[in-house]
């Protein structure tokens, strides 16, 4: 049992890191695009918020499969 619990908690947090780097590449991305073109900065700060809440929520799933595994 133990293993396979080692796995579920290496899995839930590759999730985790994967989440946090494209949320990280999703902000920076969005503020390259502002600085770019300010005018639109609502419209990108819009999208950029349900991209990362999209992300965060496949993240969720991932920890949550990988967490009832082990």
């Amino acid at each position: 049992m133990g293993t396979i619990t080692g796995i579920a908690a290496i899995g839930a947090g590759l999730a985790a890191i994967g989440a946090g780097i494209g949320i990280g590449r999703i902000g920076g991305s969005a503020l390259e695009s502002m600085a770019r073109q300010p005018e639109h900065s609502g419209m990108i700060q819009t999208n950029m918020i349900i991209a990362a809440a999209l992300v965060e929520g496949v993240a969720l799933f991932g920890v949550v499969v990988a967490l009832l595994q082990g």
